[in-house]
């Protein structure tokens, strides 16, 4: 337990360079790293997730980083909403009471449904680690909140990817910021016609 309190207090202090590094250094372990890392943010948030997601594009490439990347942030939340959702029972109730502000919270995501969940899953200094929380313990359903988190999820990851991955010629290809934000846009809308067609 002491190795891994240790593991994980070294990797949040790592910068890109050293963290590319030690990622590299695990590429004997194939795609692993590149997917469980970004699946433990979502448990413990004090985790770099850019960084991940960064990285991953750089080292893995920027298509099979970023389904490293996305599939393991997706995974991750998916799982912190099911865990909520099936320990959290009467906490919820119990939260709403003992702190009223949390309720407005509460009610804007049940009534919204897809919208906050999405919009809050695109920015990538958004706390998921709450959102997934307070969705699981909310009456969301299942299939809005996942179809929110794998659409959100995937701007942002695919964002960050474009944008950090070959970084120096960011400059000379001002065309991924272009597409970076089509992407949310273009996700924001099918995401609102798939919400419409569940509900």
């Amino acid at each position: 337990m002491i190795d891994i309190q240790q593991w994980l207090q070294e990797l949040k202090q790592l910068d890109k360079e050293q963290l590319q590094q030690t990622i590299e250094s695990y590429s004997a372990f194939g795609p692993l790293p590149g997917l469980l890392l970004p699946l433990l943010e979502a448990f413990l948030p004090f985790l770099p997730l850019l960084l991940f997601v960064a990285v991953n594009a750089n080292v893995y490439g920027l298509w099979l980083g970023f389904l490293l990347s996305w599939g393991g942030v997706s995974a991750g939340s998916i799982l912190m909403f099911l865990l909520a959702r099936k320990v959290g029972g009467r906490f919820g109730s119990w939260l709403q009471k003992r702190y009223p502000a949390t309720s407005r919270f509460f009610h804007w995501i049940e009534r919204k449904g897809f919208t906050p969940i999405f919009l809050l899953a695109c920015f990538p200094f958004s706390p998921s680690f709450l959102i997934n929380l307070a969705a699981g313990l909310s009456t969301v359903k299942f299939h809005t909140f996942m179809i929110a988190i794998l659409m959100g999820k995937a701007v942002m990851v695919f964002s960050i990817s474009l944008l950090s991955f070959d970084i120096t010629d960011l400059a000379s290809e001002p065309w991924r910021i272009v597409i970076a934000l089509a992407t949310i846009a273009i996700m924001w809308f099918g995401g609102k016609r798939l919400e419409a067609r569940y509900q």
